[in-house]
Formats: C-alpha cells, sequence, structure tokens
C-alpha cells in the first residue's frame, strides 16, 4: 500500500510514519509533504498513491485546496484537531478521519476500514466539497474552546481566558489567566481567522492580545502604541504607527 502524509508539523508527521510502519500492513509512505503547494506539486509529477493521511489546516491554506484543483481518486484519511460538532460533518461525509493526538489503535482502525472499503470506494470530490462546506460554515462563528494536544491528552481551553498568543522562533504558545503556558498548533493567521475579533486583536506579528487583560496602553516612540497585559508578556507588545488608530477604536468597542 503506498501512502502519502500530508502534513506541516514534523514531529506529528514522523509519529505517523511510524505509526504506519508498525502497523502490521504492507506500506511504502512515498512522501511526506508539509505544504499545499508541495503537495500539488508532488501529486502532478507523480505515481498517484493508493490512500492520503492530510492534516486539513496547512500553513499556506487548507489542504481541501489539493483535492479540488487535481483530480485525486485515492481516498483520503483527514487529521484533524476539530472538536465533536466538526466530527459530524466527517461522518456524514464518508471521509474516516483521525483525532490528533493520533494513537495507534485508532490508525489500526482506518486502515482496515480502508482494505475492506478500498474496491467501493467512490470519488472524493463531491464528498470533500460538502465537507469544505460544512467546515467553513462552522469556522465562520467564533471559537469559543480551543483543544489543546499536551502530553498525549487533549486539554479544551476557554479561549476567554487567554491573555495572549504570542509567536517565537515559529512557535506559538497562548498565556492563560491562571500562568499556564501551551504550545498550539495554529499560526497566528489562522488563529485571528477563528477568534472573536470584538475580543482578540492582532497587535503585530508576534502577539494576539485579548482586549479583557490589557491594563494599560502607554504612547511609544514614533507615534507607535505599547500595550500591557495583566500578565507580562515575553517581549514588548507594540502596536505600529499606522494601526494605532484601529487599535484604539476597538478597545472603545
Amino acid at each position: 500500500m503506498k501512502i502519502i502524509i500530508i502534513e506541516d508539523e514534523i514531529r506529528t508527521a514522523k509519529e505517523l510514519a511510524e505509526m504506519l510502519l508498525n502497523s502490521g500492513h504492507e506500506i511504502e509512505i512515498t512522501a511526506m509533504l508539509s505544504s499545499v503547494s508541495s503537495a500539488k506539486k508532488w501529486l502532478e509529477e507523480n505515481p498517484r498513491p493508493e490512500l492520503i493521511f492530510a492534516d486539513i489546516e496547512l500553513g499556506d491554506g487548507l489542504s481541501f485546496e489539493i483535492f479540488k484543483d487535481l483530480n485525486i481518486e485515492a481516498p483520503v484519511i483527514f487529521c484533524t484537531a476539530f472538536d465533536e460538532y466538526a466530527i459530524r460533518a466527517f461522518e456524514s461525509n464518508s471521509i474516516d478521519y483521525l483525532l490528533k493526538p493520533i494513537d495507534q489503535s485508532a490508525l489500526q482502525k482506518s486502515l482496515d476500514k480502508y482494505t475492506v472499503l478500498k474496491d467501493h470506494i467512490i470519488s472524493n470530490m463531491h464528498r470533500i466539497e460538502n465537507l469544505e462546506m460544512a467546515i467553513t460554515q462552522m469556522e465562520s462563528v467564533p471559537k469559543q474552546t480551543l483543544l489543546i494536544s499536551y502530553r498525549q491528552k487533549l486539554i479544551p481551553v476557554k479561549l476567554s481566558d487567554v491573555v495572549y498568543f504570542y509567536s517565537s522562533s515559529g512557535t506559538v504558545s497562548l498565556k492563560l489567566s491562571d500562568e499556564s503556558k501551551f504550545t498550539v498548533t495554529y499560526n497566528l493567521d489562522q488563529l485571528e481567522s477563528m477568534l472573536d475579533p470584538n475580543l482578540f486583536y492582532r497587535a503585530n506579528r508576534q502577539f494576539i492580545v485579548n482586549k479583557n487583560f490589557i491594563s494599560n496602553i502607554e504612547y511609544y516612540f514614533n507615534r507607535k502604541l505599547l500595550v500591557f497585559t495583566n500578565l507580562q508578556a515575553p517581549e514588548k507588545i507594540i502596536i505600529s504607527r499606522l494601526k494605532a488608530q484601529a487599535f484604539l477604536k476597538w478597545i472603545e468597542r
């Protein structure tokens, strides 16, 4: 069975590959791809795999784009951290899914399901279009809770308790009001699109801040603003001169 993995978290991709190779099935992993663009390029230039494992949210877009733009007949098993409501969309569209963090028993069930159904699987296109529509509709409603992968567990975090999101060296973390800190799998662009814009503001390339935890704002040099939160941030939260007025209007909403 020739398989490709589309996943932008290197560690997650390697762990999935190891589990696949230890599954007892005859598996050859022909590629591990980390973006929409690299997956499209590889699929255009190489023989098609028999099965695809794909994360939904990649650094340069949703993996749905891959399957919309190319005529991919291979079935897709999506790996996701979406909540129960989203899972109904996967089930109703007959595409198998794995919840992160992925465990061996769940993976084994997906592989067994593929083995039984592989000769009866119809085109992905209609199902993927329905799935994309369902996920897009869900994402238009601001999230209230974020699932955090931590030590082989999923921890639900209330977004109203998040003081700020912080990006540094390619890693995004959040700080909670109780001073606990977690790493998240989303980048700031993805978070910005799913958070409540009345509560969260993209301060700059490093920070998204929660209005309810802003303690004060100071005028900074060159007409910039310096934002302080109830908990000390790892570096200065600076609002650029160009965004300063919009930020102050947002604060007063």
